[in-house]
């Protein structure tokens, strides 16, 4: 993926809420590929927390409808609820299927203290929520030696096997696996969210582990500061850090009246996620104001180091947002 590059995100949650239809998403994303600005479309992922359509299905449509964008998870909230043969031989068909256009980023998922919904999801896929990390790492281990290696075999904690050849194998070789995760932002009451032990462990994680880093809700200078900490643990996990990818998974709503976009945003991220998001939570996540300031906003972070922004419109006008960011923020873009 080019530096400096922008992704949509989809609201496929949105079709199970009723708000948007599936041939909505599908005609966004042509449409974003006819503008030739956006480089990726994202689709996120849950099962029982967040229902919403499955990320690797509508992928797989969006894969016969476009010939360029990158088809993006973020983040693959069930990546440790899924065995990694299967999801290994699922994830390289969409490759073969998109002509190499793949883009995994995987996360840990909430914990089973988040909610009962959560804890139900863990639950009945027989996934104890301490495991996560576990599996987390294991698993990519899996899919990387699956997608690039002939008679694997496996002895891990939680997966064994013996001499398995997938095919087909993906296109993209090495195919890429990224980590999504933010262990230092606010947590939706507005709180802090990780201690120092944590934070440490999860950008350890990226360093030796990942193919890049999407993260959310930071400044510009928070993420510099991140950045540059997981560049130096990549240095002495004996990795080049400029080979990692990074991006921002922010949300972005254009409003000359700063305080309206972000209140609509409050609204259509609350009732998105079922939850009652604190007003400094979602400005941190939010990117507001008229299209000169939206460009501006946009400009700082890509200053700061990031190098893709997964952009998603923080409104149910899906359609009218879409059209004033390439009518009015891109230009200003210079885009």
């Amino acid at each position: 993926m080019a530096p400096s590059s922008f992704g949509l995100i989809l609201a496929n949650r949105a079709v199970v809420l009723g708000a948007v239809k599936v041939p909505d998403l599908v005609d966004l994303t042509v449409q974003a590929e006819r503008s030739g600005f956006f480089d990726a479309v994202w689709a996120g992922d849950s099962l029982l927390a967040k229902p919403r359509l499955e990320s690797v299905t509508l992928l797989s449509a969006l894969a016969a409808v476009t010939t360029k964008l990158r088809l993006g998870v973020g983040c693959m909230a069930t990546f440790v609820h899924r065995h990694p043969v299967m999801l290994a031989h699922q994830w390289a068909s969409l490759d073969v299927l998109s002509g190499g256009r793949t883009l995994l980023a995987v996360c840990l998922g909430g914990p089973s203290e988040a909610n009962a919904a959560q804890a139900a999801e863990h639950d009945v896929m027989s996934i104890a929520s301490a495991e996560r990390v576990g599996r987390l790492e294991e698993g990519i281990a899996v899919l990387r030696r699956l997608f690039g290696g002939k008679n694997v075999s496996h002895q891990g904690r939680f997966y064994s096997f013996e001499n398995v050849t997938l095919e087909p194998r993906p296109v993209q070789q090495p195919c890429p696996i990224w980590i999504a995760s933010n262990p230092t932002g606010l947590t939706w009451k507005g709180g802090a969210s990780a201690s120092e032990a944590v934070i440490e462990r999860s950008f350890r994680r990226i360093a030796r582990h990942a193919d890049g880093w999407m993260t959310n809700k930071l400044s510009p200078d928070e993420f510099r500061r991140q950045w540059s900490r997981i560049g130096a643990m990549a240095r002495e996990e004996g990795r080049d850090p400029t080979k990692l990818g990074s991006a921002l998974y922010h949300n972005i709503n254009i409003n000359e009246d700063r305080q309206k976009g972000l209140e609509e945003t409050k609204a259509f991220l609350d009732t998105y996620y079922t939850s009652k998001f604190s007003r400094e939570f979602v400005e941190q996540w939010t990117i507001a104001g008229g299209p000169t300031q939206c460009a501006q906003e946009l400009s700082a972070y890509f200053a700061a180091g990031v190098g893709h922004m997964a952009l998603r419109f923080g409104s149910w006008d899906q359609v009218g947002q879409f059209k004033r960011f390439l009518g009015e923020v891109a230009p200003a873009l210079g885009g």
